[in-house]
């Protein structure tokens, strides 16, 4: 069988993909880092200055070094903006593949994808499902990344609420963050995905992670007080900064249920967008 040929949108959305990769990998968002340093000036505890300092300088370094800014490099979430006109197929998803392989080899990045089960790693941070691809319509041909470390995604829950527990959502995402502890490395961004159903609740709340956190509504910064008022702080240590932001994405739910969702991101709240220029 022959091997499709590998069009000019091929190698612009393989590259594409990998320039993405590599600036999420090394640089943290603008907004992500005057959160940051925000937090590094008003914390009072004399602890989780000193740890927020440490995380600053971590950045500092892994920008002057072109290195990652975390041993873990995460596994690739990636979001396809296509303009209208444009249909997404199978070569796209086999261009980002490529585009990831070579990213693991150029920045490097660890390879993190595993068989669930025999926990064989495939070496290249693709394999069945990998890299999560979520194809949204727009009106500019672009790819965003939003690598996903373990340490944060392992303690993310779902809750299917009733709708009279409207009111026991911000319980539900200030439980998850009490249970989590110091586990996914605080401050944290919150993403919560309200409504939807139990699959989509889960993409709602990763998607919210992609949303400027220099600005929240008065319900996220609620939610945000919330979660502060716990104490957790810095890496577990104690302090006035538990969660950077809290942002949230709702959708459209069934009549009898209140799905809801919260993805945790650690302080390296990584994601970079890279248009892709065909030819």
């Amino acid at each position: 069988m022959s091997v499709p040929e590998k069009t000019p949108l091929f190698h612009a959305l393989a590259e594409a993909t990998k320039s993405a990769l590599r600036k999420a990998e090394i640089e943290l968002p603008r907004d992500v880092m005057q959160a940051l340093l925000r937090a590094a000036r008003t914390e009072t505890n004399p602890t989780a200055r000193a740890e927020l300092e440490n995380i600053l300088a971590n950045v500092s370094e892994a920008a002057t070094r072109n290195v990652p800014i975390c041993q873990d490099t995460g596994v690739p979430v990636i979001y396809l903006t296509l303009p209208e006109g444009m249909a997404y197929t199978c070569r796209m998803s086999d261009a980002m593949r490529e585009g990831v392989a070579a990213a693991t080899v150029a920045i490097p990045l660890r390879p993190n994808v595993v068989d669930p089960l025999t926990r064989a790693n495939t070496g290249t941070n693709c394999g069945r499902g990998m890299p999560a691809v979520h194809v949204r319509s727009g009106d500019v041909f672009e790819v965003t990344v939003l690598p996903k470390g373990a340490g944060s995604e392992n303690v993310s829950r779902i809750g299917m609420l009733l709708p009279s527990e409207k009111d026991a959502i911000g319980r539900f995402v200030t439980e998850t963050m009490l249970l989590a502890g110091g586990k996914p490395c605080p401050p944290v961004v919150l993403g919560v995905g309200i409504g939807s159903t139990f699959d989509g609740v889960a993409a709602l709340a990763k998607e919210a992670l992609l949303q400027p956190i220099d600005d929240m509504t008065e319900y996220e910064q609620d939610l945000c007080d919330a979660v502060n008022s716990l104490g957790i702080g810095p890496m577990g240590l104690g302090g006035d900064t538990t969660a950077l932001a809290v942002k949230v994405r709702r959708g459209d739910c069934h009549t009898a249920s209140l799905p809801v969702a919260v993805n945790v991101q650690c302080w390296a709240c990584r994601r970079a967008t890279e248009k892709v220029l065909v030819p």
